[in-house]
């Protein structure tokens, strides 16, 4: 059985920044009960499902 997230928790995880709404993967993984990895890895596996702009990684840049 799945529980739903409260709307206002997944508020507290929405952060901006430079001017883009985003979560942490660490903090969706948290919410689908998956490792951070294991989204990442999904995530790379499916890249044609997901939108150009749904993933970034930060560099020093």
């Amino acid at each position: 059985m799945t529980m739903a997230v409260p709307e206002s928790h997944i508020k507290e995880l929405i952060f901006t920044f430079r001017g883009v709404q985003i979560i942490s993967d660490k903090d969706l993984s948290g919410l689908y009960s998956a490792s951070t990895k294991a989204l990442n890895q999904a995530v790379k596996r499916n890249s044609d499902r997901f939108p150009l702009d749904f993933m970034f990684q930060l560099t020093e840049k």
